[in-house]
């Protein structure tokens, strides 16, 4: 398989601490994944009402796993060479992870206007940082105002120097750029396209934001890292 990465795109990720990998997963694979929530879900996708009940969770996250369109994501062979670059090595496995759909704002149902976050998925307090990368897959075209990926760019080379010395409550805390506003700056919306995939860094402060549009944002979740057969526990 040709390089998915270009020596540009190594250093942009390097420098900024997240890519957007365009059109890396091809349509089919996209919509069989957003039938795919839809159907769990239960709810019409032509009926907006129909978005704000169970099992659907306030803050936006599907919680369904094994559902075949997510594995034919995670088994996709230019993703897998996407974190196979980067990591620099063949051993790697997938973590299950989940999907989201955040919908469109409701006045009868403000608690699923959920505001986003900016959070950290791993202990940056440690030294060195462990380099770990985790992703997203944009299933729908997404601009800024409608619920999709933020981050603070370049922050995850100053990571274990701003977290030094805070609480474990506190490197839990799910808006740390105003928990933490002269060390964490505001962060920014990272607009794509259905197909594109997000890559970044586990020490980039990151999240989803806030969905202002009149639009759902649907995406999935993948990360993968370096197997470790020792580790029975994991397996």
């Amino acid at each position: 398989m040709s390089p998915v990465l270009s020596e540009a795109d190594r250093a942009f990720f390097d420098q900024n601490g997240y890519l957007v990998v365009r059109q890396l997963i091809p349509s089919e694979q996209v919509d069989a994944v957003v039938d795919a929530i839809w159907n769990f879900l239960e709810f019409d996708r032509n009926d907006p009402s129909d978005w704000y009940r169970n099992p659907h969770r306030v803050n936006g996250m599907v919680e369904m796993y094994h559902d075949q369109a997510l594995w034919d994501v995670r088994q996709n062979p230019a993703l897998y060479e996407l974190f196979r670059e980067l990591f620099g090595r063949d051993d790697l496995w997938v973590y299950i992870d989940r999907a989201n759909l955040k919908p469109r704002p409701s006045e009868a149902h403000s608690e699923y206007d959920h505001h986003g976050m900016v959070h950290w998925d791993i202990d940056v307090r440690e030294t060195p940082t462990p380099f770990l990368v985790q992703g997203v897959l944009y299933l729908v075209d997404t601009k800024q105002g409608e619920g999709g990926f933020q981050c603070v760019p370049g922050l995850h080379r100053r990571a274990a120097q701003v977290s030094a010395g805070i609480s474990d409550q506190d490197l839990r805390h799910q808006q740390l750029h105003e928990r933490f506003p002269g060390q964490i700056g505001p962060p920014i919306e990272v607009e794509a396209n259905a197909g594109d995939f997000i890559i970044w860094h586990s020490a980039l402060p990151h999240g989803n934001s806030r969905n202002c549009s009149d639009n759902p944002r649907l995406a999935q979740y993948v990360r993968m890292f370096p197997a470790d057969p020792a580790d029975e526990e994991l397996r």
